[in-house]
């Protein structure tokens, strides 16, 4: 049966999904503000801004089965963050809401930054979530705002999100830059494919009959120290560290996610931890071919 999926903030992981779906013989639309990055894809476009859709009426976005709010805040201020998640979830829920046959559900791409645990503790979906940050905060606004509304919701939490174009800790370890041992900091990590890989799963799960729940952690299944993963990678690229990062990464929290609930939907992960993951980005972006070189 060919679904209907409507993609909100069709990025990078709504463009692999895309395809991803579009191999399956699913129709799939994209909303973004600028759409020329959809072209040749097999993505039918829609332009559109957020912020239009307040007061809209049901004809601002097409029916669709399943709907995907990924979308990306402009900036790193709050102002940006507000509009984007509880603002921009709040306007599209009072548009798909007017539809004569709404989504059979609406997924909401959040972020392990809800949780503000520092200690290494373990977190799940029951864990509080008390975030120290705006980001944050209004990240867990929009989930409510989902999890809240009559049509149902799931909201999936990704952890660090790493993949191709996605390298920053690869070229800092290229540069011979190493976090420290202490204090430990884990750093729990996810591959683009396994989180465009997920969502696509729970779809099949729902199509399936499946019960789904309304929150899912997304973290692969290897939380690890930020040392031992920049280590890892050096010994890949057969490069000595010559600077050590004294705040690794604009350090936020130290946590350790448990995703055994996603796990027991039946998912498989196509890369379990950061050393598969890890490998494809080096293998794919040249990396192992340049230090060899």
């Amino acid at each position: 049966m060919t679904l209907t999926v409507l993609i909100i903030g069709c990025g990078d992981i709504g463009m692999t999904l895309g395809r991803e779906l579009l191999g399956e013989g699913h129709r799939v639309i994209g909303v973004r503000r600028h759409v020329d990055a959809l072209q040749d894809t097999g993505i039918e476009p829609l332009a559109l801004d957020l912020d239009a859709l307040e007061g809209a009426c049901a004809s601002a976005l097409p029916e669709a089965d399943y709907v995907i709010y990924t979308v990306s805040a402009d900036h790193f201020e709050e102002s940006a963050y507000q509009s984007a998640y509880p603002d921009g979830m709040k306007r599209v829920l009072g548009v798909l809401e007017q539809h004569a046959t709404p989504p059979r559900r609406v997924f909401f791409v959040s972020s392990t930054s809800v949780y503000g645990q520092q200690e290494g503790e373990v977190v799940n979906e029951e864990s509080p979530t008390e975030p120290t940050s705006f980001s944050g905060t209004l990240m867990c606004e929009a989930e409510q705002a989902l999890i809240n509304h009559p049509i149902p919701g799931t909201v999936v939490r990704f952890s660090g999100i790493y993949g191709p174009g996605r390298d920053r800790l690869i070229h800092q370890v290229a540069e011979g830059r190493l976090a420290t041992v202490t204090p430990v900091i884990y750093s729990n990590r996810i591959h683009r494919d396994d989180c465009t890989g997920i969502l696509a799963h729970l779809i099949h799960c729902q199509e399936n009959g499946q019960p789904l729940d309304d929150l899912y952690l997304g973290s692969d299944c290897e939380p690890v120290t930020l040392h031992n993963v920049m280590a890892w990678i050096a010994q890949q690229l057969k490069v000595e560290s010559t600077e050590t990062m004294q705040s690794p990464l604009r350090r936020r929290t130290s946590k350790r996610c448990d995703n055994r609930r996603l796990l027991g939907t039946g998912y498989q992960f196509r890369y379990p931890t950061f050393r598969e993951g890890y490998a494809q980005v080096l293998k794919e972006g040249g990396f192992w071919q340049v230090q060899k070189a």
